[in-house]
């Protein structure tokens, strides 16, 4: 299986940024690490191992991106300063990543996927620009960062704002207006995986309602157990990725 790695400085972020590339050819998928993980961590864990058939297949090009979580949700900065910071993280992804990957793969089809935290990186991501990626694929995540649940707390301490809004899937989806932005959701290939006892199943539950009233097709898989560690990923990715 191939391997690469990459490292620029990143002019969105203002720090050097660090990927690895498993692969060669294949529709490409951005991966977003799980809660203030590293781009390496899928690797360490076999995810990456599970996915070696497609890979080598030439299936799938899989692109391990790196989290600045601690510089953003999980700062001690202010609220606004925290999804600001966020902000500057997502356009790394669309101005740094996403052109880097076109220059090497010449595929126009592109996937956004993650588990935990990285689920709700690769739905949002995917939600606010439809028109960039063909498939999503969100394990094990939550989609609204601003509720508190047990051993997770609301990530902005009870301040709001409408760039917060528009950053939660959960809740811009229900509201959704815009058709154009609609129109390109329905071309979408969405996929929503969660455990039975995990602490975001009704989250989960709830932005799947929200699909459906808006009539977005999607596929939601609920698996037995919390489902939320990495040999339950192991076995998410060769089914849905």
């Amino acid at each position: 299986m191939e391997r690469a790695y990459h490292k620029w400085f990143s002019p969105m972020l203002g720090k050097e940024m660090e990927i690895l590339v498993f692969g060669g050819r294949g529709v490409p998928v951005i991966f977003f690490p799980t809660r203030s993980a590293r781009f390496y961590d899928f690797e360490n864990w076999k995810v990456i191992e599970a996915m070696r058939p497609k890979i080598e297949a030439g299936e799938l090009h899989v692109f391990c991106v790196d989290s600045i979580d601690n510089e953003s949700f999980y700062s001690d900065g202010s609220p606004e300063d925290r999804i600001l910071r966020h902000l500057d993280y997502e356009n790394y992804i669309l101005k740094e990543v996403i052109p880097f990957i076109n220059k090497i793969n010449p595929e126009k089809k592109l996937i956004s996927a993650g588990c935990s935290l990285g689920g709700y990186h690769a739905v949002n991501i995917a939600f606010r620009h439809p028109s960039l990626f063909t498939k999503v694929v969100g394990m094990s995540a939550r989609y609204d960062l601003t509720v508190s649940l047990p051993f997770f707390k609301d990530l902005f301490d009870g301040y709001f704002s409408d760039t917060i809004y528009y950053n939660m899937p959960t809740r811009f989806i229900g509201m959704l207006s815009d058709k154009r932005i609609l129109r390109r959701l329905k071309k979408l290939e969405i996929i929503l995986v969660i455990g039975q006892e995990d602490s975001f199943l009704e989250n989960n539950k709830e932005l799947s309602s929200a699909l459906k009233n808006l009539k977005v097709a999607h596929d939601f898989f609920i698996w037995d157990e919390e489902a939320h560690r990495p040999r339950y990923w192991r076995e998410m990715v060769k089914l849905y990725l």
